[in-house]
């Protein structure tokens, strides 16, 4: 999966915090409209999610996916937090990470994604749809961390 759709948002926080947000799995029913049901299916030492099981119901599309994750970040939340598909009935492959950069006004966060759907579509839609994705999840993490 070569081709990932990308987009940045700057949330009026610090680094560690808009970390915490994205890393408390558990939470994002209430903020994520689109997620309905998570759990955290495996730890790894320090406690962070390695493998997270995520029930989505966005209207017309609708799964169940389970992500690993892959942690690349610093103590003070800077870095990379990456995931990879593991289960879905929907999706053949989903690649994606939130890179957290601290700016003058808060933190710089870039969310990268590529999906691969298990029925054909065309790589224009499916950019689309991947843009949509990103920058629906970007709203909604700014506008939770920053109230």
């Amino acid at each position: 999966m070569a081709d990932q759709t990308e987009s940045s948002v700057v949330i009026d926080s610090t680094p560690g915090n808009v970390l915490g947000v994205i890393a408390d799995f558990e939470r994002y029913p209430a903020w994520a409209g689109a997620v309905k049901e998570v759990e955290v299916l495996d730890r790894l030492a320090d406690g962070r999610a390695a493998r997270v099981r995520f029930t989505l119901d966005a209207g017309a599309v609708r799964d169940t996916y389970a992500l690993d994750y892959t942690w690349a970040t610093q103590p003070d939340g800077t870095g990379e937090l990456s995931w990879k598909l593991v289960q879905s009935g929907v999706m053949k492959a989903m690649d994606g990470s939130y890179r957290l950069v601290p700016s003058a006004a808060g933190t710089q966060v870039t969310y990268r994604l590529a999906i691969d759907l298990r029925m054909p579509m065309l790589g224009m839609l499916r950019r689309k749809a991947e843009k949509t994705i990103i920058d629906t999840a970007l709203t909604e993490l700014k506008k939770h961390v920053e109230s």
